[in-house]
Formats: structure tokens, sequence, C-alpha cells
């Protein structure tokens, strides 16, 4: 996968804030062309910029003003008022077969779960259900690209990468 910062990422300037959330504080970062990544797990707002100050080529800079939409519509998703994101998303960083995998993420209603199996089939690839699984871990923008959606095949839970009490609070929150 590529990261924010390198290939078509490089030149663009990036925006940061900290939400803070139900489910404890999210990381919010984004590019001129949309959200770009949501870290679920932050300790603090000192670990959350030596993460970016590592992660891009010029620290982001602090500016919830181009963050509002993405923080009304988690606000209201938080609230059991949204079930879907219209924000802009800028996916850039991930290989073709990660994109693919996110965009039928996206496609999993409010509410529903789907398996890994499910995904591989989505995308026509059915046998690629490990890559599915590798591809859902790396989404840089969870809860939005809900990949906490994604269950085995047997329903058991699954992992996640922001930890199985996150993900057990999403689904109780979407009803799912």
């Amino acid at each position: 996968m590529r990261k924010p910062g390198t290939g078509p990422f490089k030149a663009q300037k990036f925006y940061f804030t900290i939400f803070e959330s139900p489910m404890g504080d999210l990381g919010l970062v984004s590019s001129e062309k949309g959200l770009c990544e949501v870290r679920t797990r932050i300790r603090n707002r000192n670990s959350f910029i030596t993460y970016l100050k590592k992660s891009y080529p010029e620290i982001p800079q602090e500016n919830p003003v181009k963050l509002e939409t993405v923080i009304r519509q988690l606000e209201e998703y938080f609230a059991g008022k949204r079930q879907k994101f219209t924000c802009k998303l800028d996916l850039n960083q991930g290989t073709d077969f990660q994109q693919k995998v996110w965009k039928a993420l996206q496609s999993i209603p409010h509410g529903d779960t789907r398996s890994y199996a499910w995904i591989a089939e989505a995308i026509g690839q059915p046998k690629a259900v490990r890559a599915v699984g590798g591809a859902n871990g790396k989404n840089p923008i969870p809860i939005i690209v809900p990949c906490h959606r994604i269950i085995r095949k047997d329903g058991s839970i699954g992992g996640y990468t922001g930890g199985l009490n996150k993900k057990r609070f999403l689904l109780e929150l979407e009803g799912a």
C-alpha cells in the first residue's frame, strides 16, 4: 500500500483534527481531495502528531474547518441519525486490489454484515478471501468505509484494526 505523502499524495496539503467520539478519540486526516485517514487508535494528541510526522512528508495543518463535513456526519452517525456517509474520500493510497475491496465495503448497508468471502465474490475474485482480509485490515478510513461490517463466514466477529471492543460497539450501534 502506498503511504500518504508518496505517489499521488506527494504534492498535496493535508489537514487534521481529533474528533471525540463515543468510542474514543479519532484522528482525522484530509487532503484537498477528501478524507484520507481515520485513526481509531490514538493514545493522545502528542502520539497522533508523532504519527503524522512519521507518515506524511509535511506535518498536516490542524484545521477542523477543512474537516467540518466529516465531523458533522460522524456526529450524526454516532447519534443514530446517519446511515450512509457522503463526505468526499481520497483513497489513492491503496493498491488497485485494495481500492476494489474498499469500494465493495461501501456497498454493505448500515446494520448488515457480510463475510470476507462475500467481498471476494463481489469483486470477482472468489479465491482471494485471505487477500480481502488483508485489504480490509489496511482500510485507511474505518467507520466511513465500513470494514467493521465484515465478519467471518461462521458468523463470529473476526478481527478489527481498531480492536474488537470498537468493532462490537459499531455493530451494536448499527443494530447488526
